[in-house]
């Protein structure tokens, strides 16, 4: 009994410190999330870093003393040697626009990386709050429906001694009201656990601390043909298109090793008064001479690894589908269960419960008998409860990782 109050009284101390939230608030701040505050800032490196990508790499300034004397009759002498000079010149690597055009390429795809893996987390964290969510208001609506069975179970404990008094009962049926009772007890404790999981998992995705799930259950429309359709847009698939794209750039970046790079420099050389001063201009190619022992490799390579991005993206495509599909039937059946439990097996079990009460009111049923009905009753009530809280978190799920909304 301690332990059931010390239990009471922490859930009341929750409640006081709760913070209310509905369904769509939580969506909200789960948006606000640390995890998509990271993979935003990966998509804004991404952008910045792509404004770089193909540009020609930066000058160089050259400055030096060429041909300075250091032995005959000129030696350590500016002026000796008419060849004596400082230069100071800019040269200017230019790499192939193959090259270029392939850099660009492989930043594009990166990019549509660092955006797909925001979108997918995104949906990741958005599905992870709707179901903590859900699983925290469905755990206080049962609560709230152990609650009214044990006030129902409580006056018939209550009776109990004075049924054994006056011999309607036997002394070892006084105590199974109290038996009862205790595994309610137990349940409840279970509930009350399963409810603080719920609400640390939601505030670990919204930031709300002791939230409290208010207003009502969402209530998704699934559309299926919608969904397959949309599934090429999903971020997952995205990212995997991604990755065949930085395979292609990387297989141009092969290809491009055998268009030559270039270069140019441009010098001023200063020589002593007595001579006249110069200016040097070249061009430096490079010389793609060993295809086939450095670039071939590589490109076999390369396109090996393209192929292999295609087929991951085409193996992800039907593992989204078929994950699809098993996600709609499993929500198709936890629907007909629900409906089941709602429409033969409640009003059973409370028609059982109703009956057993009016026959031990009569004196023509056994507080057993009564006490095992209304314990039934209960574990309907409950077990619906958890088929409505499947059904919603089947809705959520399906729509929120399948949708084309992120």
């Amino acid at each position: 009994m301690r332990l059931i109050l010390l239990l009471a009284g922490l859930g009341l101390a929750n409640a006081a410190q709760a913070g209310p939230l509905t369904f769509t608030a939580a969506q909200e701040l789960a948006l606000q999330s640390p995890a998509l505050a990271a993979t935003a800032a990966d998509l804004e490196a991404a952008k910045s870093q792509g404004k770089a990508a193909g540009r020609l790499p930066d000058p160089k300034l050259r400055v030096g003393l060429d041909n300075f004397p250091i032995s005959g009759p000129p030696a350590g002498t500016f002026g000796g040697d008419s060849m004596t000079m400082v230069s100071i010149g800019l040269m200017q690597d230019r790499p192939s626009a193959a090259k270029r055009e392939a850099a660009r390429q492989a930043a594009r795809a990166e990019v549509t990386t660092a955006g797909a893996r925001q979108a997918l987390t995104a949906r990741e964290t958005q599905v992870a709050a709707a179901l903590a969510w859900i699983d925290l208001y469905y755990a206080d609506q049962k609560l709230a429906a152990l609650a009214a069975v044990e006030r129902a179970i409580t006056p018939l404990r209550d009776t109990a001694p004075a049924a054994v008094t006056t011999g309607e009962a036997r002394p070892g049926q006084a105590l199974e009201a109290q038996q009862k009772l205790a595994a309610l007890a137990d349940r409840r404790s279970e509930l009350l656990a399963d409810r603080a999981r719920a609400a640390a998992e939601l505030t670990r995705w919204t930031g709300e601390p002791g939230p409290q799930a208010i207003g009502p259950a969402p209530d998704f429309i699934i559309n299926a043909e919608a969904l397959r359709a949309g599934l090429p847009d999903h971020p997952g698939l995205r990212a995997l298109d991604a990755a065949r794209q930085t395979a292609g750039a990387q297989l141009a970046q092969a290809r491009a090793e055998a268009h030559p790079d270039t270069s140019w420099d441009l010098a001023y050389q200063k020589r002593d008064g007595a001579y006249g001063d110069m200016v040097s201009v070249g061009v430096t190619f490079g010389l793609p001479l060993f295809g086939q022992a450095r670039r071939e490799p590589l490109i076999a390579a390369q396109s090996a690894r393209v192929r292999g991005a295609e087929s991951q993206k085409a193996a992800g495509e039907r593992q989204l589908l078929a994950a699809l599909e098993t996600d709609l039937v499993d929500h198709q059946m936890h629907h007909e269960q629900l409906a089941r439990a709602q429409e033969t097996l409640a009003p059973l079990a409370q028609q059982r419960a109703d009956l057993e009460t009016a026959s031990y009111a009569a004196g023509r049923a056994s507080l057993s008998d009564v006490l095992g009905a209304l314990l039934d009753l209960a574990e309907t009530k409950l077990s619906i409860l958890d088929r409505q809280a499947l059904v919603a978190r089947d809705s959520a799920k399906i729509n929120l990782t399948y949708g084309t909304a992120s």
